[in-house]
């Protein structure tokens, strides 16, 4: 009786647990049982395997094979990357070919019927999980790019099961793989001097850039409100590489891998209003993450926030504290990283026009107060910075404009997330309650006219915190030590629009 283990690894969420296959041949009628709960593909994987020893010139052995995935107690054990394991563990215990060591090795990848390796979607937290366990992994070349954003483990990218197998016995030499050089990395080749006028709203922007606010936007039709959210990356920092392999792990996860060819690109995501709460938080068996998960170290934009369902936006209301969503089912829970950037837009009224001199609006109070109501106050009340968007003036596109540059906000920026960081660690947006007593002193003069202002605008508690911590902001715009009073009239300024 002969066995053999090889190590491989599952998906389950962000991780790549280990499973350890054992493969064991013994005499008896010929057959093929699996155990160890595997999914319907891997049942489906014996198929494949046999096609493709066969069709690779080996033999598929005559006799009783059982083949355990365990542990037994990790669920979902689902997809194709257990084939190469699988058909290495039966030609190691049929000794069809013979290695010295093969522990020091992981295996992932789909058989094709004629035996040449396919990818497979989780290759980057699979070679994570690899070099935390110092180990060689063995994978498809079109998975290597994946696995090889990872830097630190020894990766061998093979085409065929007939040349892992020419590799682990010695007879061909084959080198690691290398990454080829990084493309630079473009951001969207949208820039913030495309927007004509509404300093005010490029001020709110880079406000929200330094500190990692949220935002609102709120103003008629056609004023930019979509323009400036789609160029808040560019005024962002780059992410440093432990964000982007962060971020980039989320994208392998989903089988995006478009995503991962500029990897270190902060995502923007603008999901449409009819997306549900399982698209935007995550959800399906087994747990997947959704929009917020995908926009993590980055932007998500709702773009006509009033047409989403109110349900979706109470589902956003967890994560935009806690910095991550957690999906729970009945046998098993996943916790994924939803750090992102909100920032949202909407018209004023069912028409649009509201408020604006230069159109009618036809809507009555109770049209407007019904369409407001389609979003909660608890909702609303955290985001950060609120801002009204006017319509521009009549000659504003026919006069040539000197405005700055995405690259000359974003240098402002990144010294005020530096400033902030040197100090605190973390950037304003993130501050806690006792963090901020440390680190946004404020004079007992401003302390006073500041709660004045918080009961005469009828604010939340929550909405104090917020404005202390936006005054922070705007003082490390500044590159001021401590939080003036300008500061704080302007930090208001950004929460009265509420």
């Amino acid at each position: 009786m002969t066995l053999a283990i090889i190590n491989s690894r599952a998906s389950f969420g962000i991780e790549a647990p280990p499973v350890t296959i054992e493969v064991h041949l013994s005499p008896g009628l010929p057959s093929l049982s699996m155990v160890g709960l595997p999914e319907t593909a891997i049942k489906e994987s014996k198929d494949r395997v046999r096609s493709a020893l066969i069709n690779s010139g080996f033999e598929f052995p005559a006799r009783r094979i059982t083949i355990n995935l365990a542990p037994a107690d990790l669920p979902k054990k689902e997809g194709g990357r257990f084939d190469l394991p699988i058909a290495l563990g039966i030609l190691i215990a049929s000794k069809q070919i013979e290695i010295e060591d093969v522990s020091q090795y992981e295996f992932a990848g789909e058989l094709a019927l004629d035996g040449k390796l396919r990818p497979f979607s989780g290759a980057l937290p699979l070679a994570l999980a690899t070099k935390k366990a110092e180990r060689i992994l063995i994978l498809s070349k079109e998975s290597a790019y994946e696995a090889g954003l990872v830097s630190g483990i020894e990766i061998f990218a093979l085409g065929h099961l007939l040349d892992v197998c020419r590799y682990l016995v010695g007879s061909k030499v084959f080198h690691p793989y290398k990454m080829p050089l990084s493309e630079k990395a473009p951001i969207n080749g949208l820039d913030i001097s495309d927007v004509y006028g509404q300093n005010y709203a490029k001020r709110a922007l880079e406000i929200a850039a330094a500190g990692g606010h949220s935002l609102f936007m709120v103003g008629p039709p056609g004023v930019g409100k979509t323009m400036l959210a789609n160029r808040l990356i560019t005024i962002l920092p780059e992410m440093n590489d432990d964000e982007a392999l962060e971020t980039a792990t989320i994208y392998s996860i989903c089988g995006k891998k478009d995503h991962l060819r500029f990897w270190q690109v902060r995502p923007f995501r603008a999901p449409h209003h009819t997306a549900s709460s399982v698209a935007l938080v995550g959800g399906s068996s087994p747990p997947r993450p959704g929009e917020i998960s995908l926009a993590h170290n980055g932007v998500l934009f709702l773009d006509e926030l009033l047409e989403f369902n109110r349900n979706v936006l109470e589902a956003l209301r967890e994560p935009l504290e806690s910095k991550h969503v957690t999906i729970s089912r009945a046998a098993h829970q996943a916790r994924f990283p939803a750090k992102f950037q909100l920032v949202v837009a909407m018209n004023p009224c069912p028409c649009g026009y509201f408020g604006d001199n230069r159109s009618i609006c036809n809507c009555t109070l109770d049209q407007i107060k019904r369409y407001r109501a389609r979003v909660s106050g608890p909702f609303l009340d955290r985001i950060d910075l609120w801002l009204t968007v006017p319509s521009l003036p009549k000659n504003i596109l026919s006069c040539s404009t000197n405005s700055e540059t995405s690259q000359q906000i974003r240098v402002r920026v990144i010294k005020a997330r530096e400033y902030a960081i040197s100090r605190q660690g973390k950037i304003n947006s993130e501050l806690t309650n006792k963090e901020m007593e440390r680190f946004c002193f404020i004079t007992a003069k401003d302390q006073e006219f500041l709660e004045g202002v918080v009961d005469k605008f009828k604010l939340s508690t929550r909405s104090y915190h917020r404005i202390i911590k936006i005054s922070r902001t705007i003082a490390d715009l500044d590159a001021e030590k401590g939080i003036k009073d300008r500061h704080i009239q302007e930090a208001i300024s950004y929460r009265r629009g509420k």
